[in-house]
């Protein structure tokens, strides 16, 4: 090092903190610092390697950058895009989760918090603002290799920065092309959702319609119930019939991030386009089909790459991506590099829903505004022109001096028709995602709403898990023993061959059956994790002779698809299950085990496959509710962890909650987690469209 590190911090110093400052004034003693890291779980050991590579690139480089580096692609892994340096040197062990939580610390290793204390956020920005693995975000050129690049206080990987740079740019510049609107756009809104009667709600579907017309790029978000289908659908009808009049019809795509989403997505747009007041030529071209964002964009398996890019785009004039919470940054660039400069783009999803498992919170970072408005008096005006409606008692935040461009194009509906007044789940999802725990935790144990329960629990062998897990709760909520009993007594003659559609019908039951109950888990590893629950209820069913194996492969075993496979045509999140099947041996006639799964190519039927054929596959009593997104269920039963959990924040247990369609049970080895957990709020740290309200 060209410089003692003390020098860059205030004085004076203890000899405890410049003993603990030792790992930053020689990188093999900072190298090995973050082998004891890995060693216990908190950094990865991607991490790790991600440090020893710019060491070798930079032998004589600065400690200090190196730790940059290790807790920037630390935090890549939490789903932050970069590092703020500011905000880490504040309050680390926050910042960072680190130790996670959960981890005693018995003082035997040093602490990230304790390596910081006695940093400061300005000699920290001057290290990396002097390393030759650094580069300032104002002068970035693509030439360059230099793996990081600092803007302002945030580092992030090359990479990441890149994205978000396309993404902004590409936005950026979708905001600034207005789109002509129909001259008898009024009539045409009219037509599709009535004349406003006065005194009336505002009618926020019709506004979201209106909004999209006028630009190459819109949102519309909104909880469950609140009709962001049925909008959606209303405006391709509003944009595809003049094209069509005009005799030049839209080429129209839908897409969804996984393939439970698009399934469902393609069976309510096509409920929605049959029931629409429209001339049968518009009909005809509004598609109900709808295909994973990873399918249209053409994805090339084991590469980042796609078919469709900024040199090949999609041949299309307007998508529409339904659950856009679930997009994550990097798919976000490639989907707007590959879309073609005339077409519009609408984004459809809950803003309020768990973000990504991969790094970013795109729609969340997009909607910063949108509970509060921010339309201009300009747009305010326009709306109520072209709509009727009447925003004056909106309370709506005004934008007077035209600082918030993005959120002229975002819209925000604010009636759930699925969760009414008297609604317990409704009222639960409100006051959990205004973090208002003990207003939820009071509506939880009053007993007044038959859709909610509450489960505590008195340890492991406390056996009210099982029973709700089996039997469900009330007279119609059911448990898992319900799909075993359809798929019992429902069973097909035996005399019925493979070609019978019987099988197909029955395997759907059971299916359907399956949906009725769903645990949901917060974390995967523990005795209340994925893992661990799983395996306790595969035990309990095998116990009580509802299933007639508990290793492997047996009949009624449902699984989950953790990855993509195109070539049987299941996408990650799909669920299938397990069913005897008969098949033809010569004269004879055996039972053989496939796993059905509800075809997600809007074709509708069963699709049976070889349980030798599903290599990303995992049983799936339990799912962790980022793997539920996307899934409704007719009951969910939350479970939560007996220690509080970085991953345990509002908008986990509001996106628990908004699974269930009619009951939800909240389960709780430990009291207090719920109302700690609802306090917590996903911060995703971005830069992206930080100066585009």
């Amino acid at each position: 090092m060209s410089r003692s590190f003390a020098e860059l911090l205030p004085t004076p110093l203890t000899a405890e903190s410049l003993a603990r400052l030792q790992p930053l004034t020689r990188a093999d003693d900072l190298l090995l610092l973050l082998e004891r890291w890995v060693e216990r779980g908190w950094l990865r050991a991607l991490d790790k390697a991600f440090v020893a590579f710019l060491h070798e690139r930079d032998p004589e480089g600065d400690p200090l950058v190196l730790l940059a580096a290790a807790l920037t692609s630390h935090q890549l892994g939490h789903g932050h895009v970069c590092l703020d340096l500011f905000e880490t040197l504040k309050e680390p062990d926050f910042a960072l989760s680190l130790p996670p939580e959960g981890d005693v610390q018995t003082g035997a290793m040093l602490l990230p918090s304790q390596l910081l204390e006695a940093l400061e956020g300005d000699a920290w920005c001057a290290a990396l603002q002097a390393s030759a693995l650094v580069e300032h975000a104002g002068h970035c050129s693509e030439a360059s290799s230099r793996p990081m690049v600092l803007s302002d206080r945030r580092l992030y990987l090359r990479r990441y920065w890149a994205y978000e740079r396309r993404i902004d740019s590409a936005l950026r510049q979708r905001l600034s092309a207005p789109q002509v609107t129909p001259e008898d756009l009024p009539a045409r809104l009219n037509s599709l959702f009535g004349s406003p009667a006065q005194p009336a709600p505002i009618d926020w579907q019709k506004l979201a319609c209106a909004l999209a017309t006028r630009g190459a790029f819109s949102i519309v978000t909104g909880g469950p119930g609140t009709g962001k289908t049925t909008t959606v659908v209303r405006l391709l009808a509003l944009l595809q019939a003049p094209a069509v009049e005009a005799g030049a019809p839209l080429r129209i795509r839908l897409a969804a991030p996984t393939g439970k989403a698009a399934a469902r997505l393609t069976e309510s747009i096509s409920l929605q386009v049959k029931s629409l007041e429209v001339a049968d030529s518009v009909r005809q071209k509004i598609p109900s089909d709808v295909t994973t964002v990873h399918r249209l964009l053409g994805s090339r398996p084991g590469t980042r790459h796609f078919r469709h890019h900024a040199g090949n785009r999609l041949p299309l004039d307007v998508l529409v991506v339904d659950e856009a919470s679930m997009i994550d940054l990097e798919m976000m660039a490639n989907l707007l590099d590959a879309l073609p400069d005339h077409a519009r783009l609408v984004l459809l999803g809950d803003k309020d829903q768990l973000a990504s498992v991969e790094a970013g919170a795109v729609l969340g970072d997009l909607c910063r505004d949108a509970e509060a408005g921010w339309y201009t008096p300009q747009t305010r005006a326009w709306l109520e022109q072209v709509s009727g409606e009447n925003l004056a008692g909106s309370d709506l935040q005004q934008d007077l001096d035209g600082t918030h461009p993005l959120a002229q194009q975002v819209v925000m509906l604010r009636h759930s028709r699925r969760f009414g007044e008297g609604s317990g789940i409704g009222q639960l999802s409100r006051l959990v995602n205004r973090q208002q725990s003990h207003d939820a935790r009071a509506l939880l144990v009053a007993g007044h709403h038959e859709d909610l329960f509450t489960l505590p629990l008195k340890g492991e062998q406390d056996r009210g898990f099982e029973r709700l897990a089996l039997e469900g709760r009330g007279a119609q909520a059911k448990g898992y023993r319900h799909y075993l009993e359809v798929l019992r007594d429902r069973r097909p003659s035996a005399d019925a061959g493979l070609e019978d559609p019987c099988w197909s019908v029955w395997a759907g039951q059971v299916l359907e059956a399956f949906e009725a109950f769903q645990v949901l888990c917060a974390v995967r590893k523990g005795p209340w994790g994925v893992e661990g629950l799983n395996e306790r209820i595969t035990r309990t069913l095998f116990a009580r002779k509802l299933i007639d194996g508990d290793q492997q492969w047996y009949e009624g075993r449902p699984v989950l698809m953790t990855r993509n496979d195109y070539g049987l045509g299941l996408m990650n999140g799909d669920i299938g299950i397990a069913l005897k099947l008969p098949e033809r041996d010569g004269d004879k006639q055996r039972h053989v085990l496939r796993v059905a799964f509800a075809r997600n190519d809007g074709q509708g039927g069963i699709r049976f496959v070889l349980p030798s054929r599903l290599n990303d596959v995992e049983t799936v009593y339990a799912m962790t509710v980022h793997k539920s997104q996307g899934s409704e269920f007719s009951h969910t039963a939350l479970v939560l962890p007996e220690a509080l959990n970085p991953v345990l924040t509002k908008e986990l247990i509001y996106t628990g909650i908004t699974r269930a369609k009619h009951w939800f049970s909240l389960i709780e080895p430990r009291a207090g987690v719920f109302e700690e957990a609802v306090a917590r709020k996903v911060k995703r740290l971005s830069g992206l469209m930080l100066g585009l309200g």
